[in-house]
C-alpha cells in the first residue's frame, strides 16, 4: 500500500477569501497565482477575482503549489469546535493544494495533501505538541487508524439515525459521510488546523517514528475512537452509536486496576451518584496545571473542570434551552430521570418530565445537546433540584464526570500515562484490548 492523499473540507460559504503564499498553478494554464483572492458563488459557478480584477470562472478549480515544502495558503474564519462550548474562528495556514468546488449552494474549500502531513497537523491540533513523545506516538497511530478505517468503509453513514415514538426520541451522531471530501477539519472528524499549530518537532517526530503503523483487530484496521476525558471509566461503543458490540471498544477502568471501594454497576442509581460525586483515582484524574499545560491546546486549557464538573440552571433557563433544542413545549421542567446508563455512568436514555408532557431522549450526545446551549461536557451526571412551595423546581444543579463520549482512548488519561513513562504501545493496549500494531506502508 502507498501512502494515500487526503482531501479535507476546511470551510464553506457563499464567498471565500484566501491568500496564496508563493507560486501556485492550475491545470491547463501557465499563469502563476499568488497573493490575495476572493472566490464568490455565481449560480453553479465560482468567480475568482484579485483586487477586483476578474481572473477565472469555474465550478471546480484546484490551485497546486509549485513547491510543496515552500508554498502555503491561508483561509480566514475557519471554525473549530462547531456547536461545542469551545467554538471559535481562526485564521489558519495550510500546505498542499487548495480546491474550490461549488455544490450549487456553497463554495467548499478543500485541502489535499499526503496522509502523514495531515497527521502531523492533527497531532498538533488535537493535543499540545509539548506532551510526551510516547503519547503523541500513540495518538498518531489511532488518528491514522481511524482515518484509514473510515476511508476503507464505503458504506453510507447516516449522521443521525433516529427512532421516534410518541414517548421516545433516540438519536445518535456518527461521522458524516462527506461526499465532496474524505473528512472535515472539525472535531466530529478529527481536529485539523493545517500548519498553523505545528510549532515544534515533537509532532513531526511522533508521526515519523510511527509512519504507516496502524492498530488492527482480526486483521482489520481499527475504528480507533477517542475523546478528551473518560471520567475514570471508558464507555462501550454500542452505548454511544449503533447497537453494535466492537470488542476493542468496550468499557474499562482508566487505571492499572479497577477502582477500590466503588460499585460500578451503574444500573443502580446510588452507585452512579457515588461515583460521579467523588474523584476516584484514574489516569485522567489530573489537576496538575503543569502536566495539563503540556497536554491541552490553548483553546482546551480554558476548561479546568473536565474530570468532575457542575452546571446550574434556573427553571427559566433549562425550560428555554430544552424548548429551543427540541421544539417541544414541556411546560415547566419537573424532573430529569436517568432511564438507562452506560458502563461509564453516562446516561444513554434520559426521561424529561414536564408539566405538559414527558419524553425519553437518547443517546448520549443527544442528551448533551438538548441540555445545553452548546453541549454538556458529557452525559455522565446526576441532578439535584431546589423546589418552591408548590414543589416546582426553581433550580437544577447537574454534577458531572468526564468530557466527551468516553469511547476508546481517553486523551488526558493517555497523556498522563505518557508523562508517567508508559510506552506508546502500552498506552494503546490499555485502551484498545486485544489489538496489535502493524505497519501497512513504508
Amino acid at each position: 500500500m502507498k501512502e494515500p492523499k487526503i482531501n479535507i473540507g476546511i470551510i464553506s460559504g457563499k464567498e471565500i477569501n484566501f491568500v496564496l503564499h508563493g507560486k501556485f498553478l492550475i491545470e491547463n494554464s501557465d499563469r502563476i497565482y499568488s497573493g490575495i483572492f476572493k472566490a464568490k458563488r455565481d449560480g453553479e459557478n465560482i468567480i475568482i477575482t484579485q483586487n477586483k480584477i476578474f481572473l477565472d470562472v469555474k465550478n471546480d478549480i484546484v490551485f497546486y503549489p509549485s513547491n510543496f515544502d515552500e508554498e502555503s495558503f491561508v483561509l480566514k474564519n475557519v471554525i473549530i469546535g462547531q456547536n461545542f462550548h469551545w467554538e471559535q474562528k481562526e485564521k489558519e495556514s495550510f500546505s498542499g493544494s487548495l480546491r474550490l468546488k461549488s455544490d450549487g449552494n456553497n463554495i467548499h474549500a478543500i485541502n489535499t495533501l499526503p496522509l502523514e502531513n495531515y497527521l502531523t497537523s492533527v497531532i498538533s491540533s488535537e493535543m499540545n505538541p509539548d506532551a510526551s513523545i510516547e503519547f503523541l506516538k500513540a495518538h498518531a497511530v489511532i488518528s491514522r487508524s481511524w482515518l484509514l478505517a473510515q476511508l476503507k468503509s464505503k458504506q453510507a453513514k447516516n449522521l443521525s439515525p433516529q427512532i421516534e415514538t410518541e414517548n421516545e426520541i433516540i438519536k445518535w451522531y456518527d461521522r458524516t459521510e462527506h461526499t465532496l471530501f474524505d473528512v472535515c477539519a472539525d472535531d466530529h472528524c478529527q481536529r485539523y488546523q493545517g500548519i498553523s499549530k505545528v510549532h515544534n518537532n515533537a509532532a513531526i517526530e511522533a508521526v515519523h517514528k510511527t509512519r504507516g503503523i496502524v492498530l488492527e483487530y482480526n486483521n482489520e484496521i481499527c475504528d480507533a475512537r477517542f475523546s478528551k476525558c473518560c471520567g475514570g471509566i471508558t464507555e462501550s461503543f454500542e452505548n454511544v452509536w449503533a447497537d453494535t458490540n466492537i470488542p476493542y471498544l468496550t468499557s474499562k477502568p482508566d487505571y492499572k486496576f479497577a477502582p477500590d471501594n466503588y460499585n460500578t454497576n451503574f444500573d443502580v442509581e446510588q452507585n452512579a451518584r457515588r461515583w460521579i460525586m467523588r474523584t476516584p483515582i484514574s489516569f485522567c484524574n489530573c489537576d496538575n496545571d503543569e502536566v495539563l499545560s503540556h497536554v491541552l491546546t490553548a483553546s482546551d486549557i480554558q476548561t479546568k473542570d473536565f474530570y468532575r464538573w457542575k452546571v446550574e440552571y434556573s427553571q427559566e433557563e433549562i425550560s428555554k434551552i430544552i424548548f429551543d433544542k427540541t421544539k417541544i413545549d414541556f411546560g415547566f421542567i419537573l424532573d430529569l430521570i436517568p432511564v438507562k446508563r452506560g458502563k461509564s455512568s453516562r446516561i444513554i436514555k434520559l426521561k424529561i418530565i414536564g408539566s405538559k408532557r414527558s419524553i425519553t431522549i437518547g443517546k448520549e450526545l443527544e442528551i448533551r445537546r438538548v441540555l445545553s446551549k452548546h453541549h454538556l461536557y458529557s452525559s455522565a451526571f446526576v441532578v439535584d433540584k431546589e423546589c418552591d412551595e408548590n414543589k416546582v423546581p426553581i433550580k437544577f444543579t447537574l454534577y458531572g464526570a468526564g468530557w466527551g463520549h468516553g469511547v476508546g482512548l481517553c486523551q488526558i488519561g493517555a497523556a498522563v500515562m505518557g508523562e508517567k513513562g508508559y510506552a506508546f504501545d502500552e498506552i494503546l493496549s490499555h485502551y484498545f484490548s486485544n489489538t496489535r500494531l502493524k505497519k501497512i506502508y513504508e
